[in-house]
């Protein structure tokens, strides 16, 4: 069998899916990143209600560290 296929076959043995959460990490943080700029933008503007925006940029912020701190744990 040819190493590099070797290597790459127990590398994904040993943690499976791994490109695939990466991704989901990536694309789940740049969909909270969007949603954060957003409700910034609104709490900056004034637009709506403040007491609606602010957990929701929470909620936000939270995602974004999450997604952060899952995608460093795989390496």
């Amino acid at each position: 069998m040819n190493p590099k296929k070797y290597e790459f076959l127990r590398r994904e043995a040993s943690a499976p899916y791994r490109s695939l959460r990466k991704f989901i990490y990536l694309a789940f943080g740049g969909s909270a990143s969007l949603g954060g700029f957003v409700f910034m933008l609104q709490i900056l503007a004034g637009k709506g209600n403040i007491n609606q925006t602010l957990p929701n940029l929470g909620i936000q912020l939270a995602v974004i560290g999450l997604m952060v701190w899952l995608f460093r744990l795989e390496k």
